[in-house]
């Protein structure tokens, strides 16, 4: 199918309302990303019912701004694409509802866009000369996957966390530490006056065969090293934060070698999700195979409409549109997707 108008692109799947309007070959007209991060930081997470009122709140006002600032009406567009799925369910509803009804009041094409999916092609995003099959390390608060990335629409998963996620489990180390929500970047932060030989962690399941994660035993770890201190002082902190970072890192960085034989044929090993944007995680996946490390810029390392867009760009150009009919799924494994 040829796309010669921009599309559209929405996110609310779940603390972060987005809009983003993109050009066919993938320039970015228009952007924004309105964070809910002073909402939910006194509950020390995302609190979903507070999330869902804040996305109905704003996304219809943020769809009306991408659209001004690229000085184009609803009409003009070839397309609308809202994160469907996977996330917060009233979020979802919030995105793909409005979504919808943007499409069926101006007669244009809809994509339901899996969130994760948006992530695994955001590497794509021109300049970028990425090319299919690649590796993909999903790395986020809700989600840790090895994938093979062989087209849009065609995932298969090569190894995923058997507990918790490496974002969730970032942000639950830094709160053992003292640390604000979210507390992968302060953790990160603190990490950098740290000595990260200091405590002996777990590197969770290195060496094993295949590209499983665990990350609760490093958690309780940190718990139990953070616990023999009688009163932690800020440098105790900081040398935790960096021996947690460093298990972190070297632990991704051998399940990506795994992962790397088991797609011999890949052409990058790209990282996307919000830990992406870890620069101690960057290095060490960079040094751990011999392909090239590709991640998208750190501003689009967490959710955004621009990969949600770009995302509806790739699935349009194959004529890939969903019905209106197309509901929420609060979990859609990449691995369910279609071509």
């Amino acid at each position: 199918m040829t796309l010669r108008a921009p599309v559209l692109g929405l996110e609310a799947s779940c603390d972060e309302t987005a809009a983003a309007i993109l050009a066919p070959d993938g320039r970015i007209l228009a952007e924004v990303v309105l964070s809910q991060t002073a909402e939910h930081a006194r509950f020390g997470g995302v609190v979903p019912e507070i999330a869902a009122r804040a996305h109905l709140a704003h996304l219809p006002g943020l769809a009306a701004r991408v659209l001004a600032e690229a000085g184009l009406r609803p009409q003009d567009l070839g397309g609308v694409a809202a994160t469907s799925g996977p996330g917060l369910i009233g979020g979802l509803i919030v995105a793909a509802g409005f979504g919808k009804g943007l499409a069926l009041a101006h007669g244009l094409p809809f994509v339901a866009v899996n969130h994760l999916e948006g992530h695994a092609l955001s590497a794509m995003l021109p300049p970028s000369e990425v090319r299919f099959p690649f590796l993909l390390m999903l790395l986020s608060g809700g989600h840790c996957q090895c994938v093979a990335v062989e087209g849009v629409g065609r995932y298969r998963r090569l190894g995923t966390t058997l507990d918790d996620a490496v974002g969730e489990a970032f942000d639950k180390a830094a709160k053992l530490l003292g640390l604000p929500w979210p507390g992968g970047p302060h953790l990160e932060r603190l990490a950098l006056g740290g000595d990260a030989t200091r405590f002996a962690l777990p590197r969770p399941l290195l060496g094993r065969a295949g590209c499983d994660f665990s990350w609760s035993g490093l958690k309780t770890a940190v718990a139990h090293a953070l616990g023999k201190l009688a009163n932690p002082t800020e440098q105790d902190r900081a040398d935790l934060a960096a021996g947690f970072q460093a298990a972190v890192a070297v632990t991704l960085a051998d399940r990506a070698k795994h992962a790397a034989r088991m797609l011999p044929e890949a052409t990058a090993l790209v990282v996307a999700g919000g830990v992406a944007a870890n620069q101690a995680v960057r290095t060490a996946l960079a040094r751990a195979t011999a392909l090239p490390l590709v991640a998208p810029p750190i501003r689009l390392c967490g959710d955004n409409a621009v990969m949600i867009a770009w995302a509806g760009i790739e699935r349009l150009k194959r004529g890939l549109a969903d019905e209106l009919g197309h509901a929420p799924r609060p979990r859609w494994p990449l691995d369910e997707m279609r071509a």
